[in-house]
């Protein structure tokens, strides 16, 4: 698993949601709040949790990335609901969908660094 890549594919969504705005697009709720969906997700309830799940970096990312996925999952509902002013306030800084963002990068970057991939 490339977890350098896993922080970009994340960071990645901001862009699919300004996106989806301006192209009045709908996105799946229900599958983006799934932490299991995603490679990261299936990796680490996977071959990520066999490997590594008795490091605490590993459940900290588990919950990170799970936080994440439900914070996304409430955009795209603002966003399939053509709420894009909520939406567009709801990816600022300082926000949970920010917050649960920097989150996941900083927990992944500790489970590289404690698992030495």
């Amino acid at each position: 698993m490339d977890l350098v890549e896993a922080i970009q594919r994340h960071a990645e969504w901001k862009i699919k949601f300004i996106s989806a705005m301006s192209q009045h697009q709908t996105l799946d709720p229900v599958i983006l709040a799934k932490d299991n969906y995603c490679e990261l997700g299936k990796w680490l309830h996977g071959e990520g949790k066999t490997k590594f799940g008795n490091l605490s970096s590993h459940a900290g990312c588990v919950l990170s990335h799970a936080a994440f996925h439900a914070e996304a999952g409430k955009v795209a509902q603002a966003i399939n609901a053509k709420n894009y002013i909520e939406a567009e306030n709801m990816l600022k800084n300082g926000t949970p969908y920010s917050d649960a963002a920097d989150e996941i990068a900083g927990a992944i970057m500790k489970l590289k660094n404690e698992a030495k991939l």
